[in-house]
């Protein structure tokens, strides 16, 4: 096993659905003008940087966000990064879902017809074990609930702590080891 310096979890760019909060999983929503403008900054934050993989959702808000962050020729699609399965709540916003479910959370309940998080979880914990053989850092570009869980993951805790794990779209976040123990080094660095 050739654990990686360290692992860079890159959410997409601001999508509509993303600015009005609305649910946004297996759904491919395109960036918007401000969202390309800023994933294209990230390429200067990263110039240089050697990658020993470069993983992304092959939904396109995730691809061009790689594409933009000059990343996009080396990244290999994953469907384990793929957002939340939503279900019956693809496409609606947490208050309108709470309209109907008083006291409703993704995170305990997650969604009729969709995932629960530890299936997320189950996902994530594949990306991890390839991202711990890669010989060097990797780069993840995905969605805001999927990192979310993969960070709580990489903390090895249940997947459900992703819900204290605020994420920002066009973020940055750095994961890696501190005396052979998983820590975060950076997060939602937007």
């Amino acid at each position: 096993m050739g654990a990686p310096h360290e692992v860079w979890l890159f959410r997409h760019a601001e999508t509509e659905w993303s600015l009005s909060g609305r649910h946004t999983g297996r759904t491919d929503i395109p960036l918007t003008d401000a969202g390309r403008a800023r994933a294209a900054k990230t390429q200067a934050l990263i110039a240089g940087h050697d990658w020993a993989a470069v993983l992304s959702s092959p939904l396109g808000r995730a691809r061009e966000t790689a594409a933009l962050a000059g990343l996009g020729d080396r990244a290999v699609d994953r469907d384990d990064l793929l957002e939340w399965d939503y279900g019956d709540y693809e496409g609606i916003t947490t208050a309108q879902i709470q309209e109907r479910r008083p006291g409703w959370s993704l995170w305990s309940d997650g969604c009729p017809d969709g995932e629960q998080a530890d299936d997320v979880g189950a996902r994530v914990d594949r990306v991890i074990a390839e991202a711990l053989e890669a010989d060097g850092d990797v780069a993840l570009f995905a969605h805001g609930h999927v990192l979310r869980v993969l960070g709580a993951r990489w903390l090895e805790q249940p997947a459900a702590f992703g819900g204290r794990l605020a994420l920002s779209t066009a973020s940055i976040c750095v994961l890696g080891f501190e005396h052979g123990t998983r820590v975060t080094w950076r997060w939602n660095d937007a």
